[in-house]
């Protein structure tokens, strides 16, 4: 019996590789006999540096950074000497949970930090840098991480812009001079689940602006800097991106990503899948089990199941899925892959105590499920 555990994290609750860790010691129970592989899982979000570390014998690095609103930040990001790959998660340098909730400003908060971190892996010498772009607290279009790598950008006096979307209305001339050559020798994906173009009403500020704490017209004020920007960065370029998908990710670092740096736009899971040597670990398997916190029809949108399952189903391999809950419309999933799918909690209890007691919650379950599978006929005896 050959079972691949590929679960993403519960998120305020387990990392993916402690999910992992919990459905395989139940699966122990049941068949003590069984290849258990586990590939912890991550869609381009929280938790996309550690999945891949911990299945590509990388290393976790720090570097201190220009937060959201300017505060140093010590961020993490992963290193893996052998290929000369370096994974920023953007959320470590420029993420919202950096911000609290009464400080959130989308017009003045900056990407510099993450601009930071690519140079710190350019330092390191790499040669391919993937950026998770999930969980930003900003909306700049990634103006300033391409002023930390170099990129002036000048009002119509010749000052340097003020951090933030907001000032890029100022915005007069965009200088590429000063652009870190070295970045011309890297290749760069983007791992996100989100294909938003960078303005408009499905661009970055009307749809994420206000989670990030603008008001309706700083929502409409941000939208048209944006729209400056990108008007006089694809003069300066020979190329305008603004309304290619992925470009509103990440209040629009999607945007700078692919203008500046040419990053190529991927399903964050389809990354995380490629680098952990997920489809090899499914081929032959007998059973995939898979997770994350909420299952439901916004899983459909590229999140960890989705894409495990996809990888499954062309090699023929079922797939279950375990989530702390069970939401709206993920019947969806099951014609995409998905064969059955179980909530954890057992009974009545709080979130704090279902957060809690979640590796309790997921071994139970899992035995549950694989006394159910052992019934089959040729059975999961193998």
């Amino acid at each position: 019996m050959k079972i691949v555990i590929a679960p993403d994290s519960f998120k305020d609750s387990l990392s993916a590789k402690a999910v992992a860790d919990a459905i395989a010691l139940g699966l122990e129970e049941v068949w003590p006999d069984a290849e258990l592989i586990k590939c912890p899982m991550a869609d381009g979000g929280e938790g996309t540096v550690e999945s891949i570390l911990s299945a590509c014998d990388g290393v976790l690095r720090r570097t201190e950074v220009r937060g959201p609103l300017g505060a140093p930040v010590n961020a993490a990001w992963g290193w893996l000497p052998q290929s000369g790959t370096a994974i920023i998660e953007m959320a470590e340098a420029s993420g919202l949970q950096l911000v609290p909730v009464d400080q959130r400003d989308a017009c003045t908060s900056s990407t510099f930090g993450t601009g930071e971190l690519i140079r710190a892996a350019l330092d390191a010498g790499a040669k391919r840098v993937i950026l998770a772009i999930g969980g930003s607290a900003t909306n700049d279009a990634g103006a300033g991480a391409m002023q930390a790598l170099g990129l002036n950008l000048l009002d119509e006096k010749g000052q340097i812009l003020a951090p933030g979307g907001l000032a890029l209305a100022q915005l007069a001339h965009v200088d590429l001079s000063g652009i870190d050559p070295r970045l011309s020798d890297v290749s760069f994906d983007i791992a996100a689940d989100v294909n938003n173009p960078l303005c408009g009403p499905h661009g970055a500020s009307s749809i994420f602006g206000p989670q990030k704490g603008a008001s309706p017209l700083q929502v409409a004020q941000l939208d048209s800097a944006l729209s400056h920007f990108a008007e006089l960065c694809g003069k300066a370029l020979g190329n305008d991106v603004r309304d290619e998908p992925g470009s509103g990710a990440a209040g629009g670092l999607g945007f700078a990503a692919k203008a500046f740096l040419g990053a190529r736009f991927k399903a964050g899971v389809e990354v995380v899948a490629e680098l952990v040597g997920l489809a090899d670990a499914v081929e032959g398997a007998d059973l995939v089990i898979t997770g994350e916190g909420r299952f439901d029809a916004q899983t459909l949108r590229g999140k960890t199941p989705f894409g495990v399952a996809k990888i499954a189903r062309h090699h023929g391999v079922p797939v279950i899925v375990l989530a702390g809950t069970l939401g709206d419309g993920y019947q969806e999933l099951y014609e995409h892959g998905i064969d059955a799918a179980f909530a954890l909690v057992s009974g009545p209890m709080t979130l704090e105590q279902a957060c809690t007691e979640a590796p309790r919650l997921l071994r139970e379950r899992v035995i549950d499920i694989g006394r159910v599978w052992r019934l089959r006929p040729c059975g999961g005896n193998a």
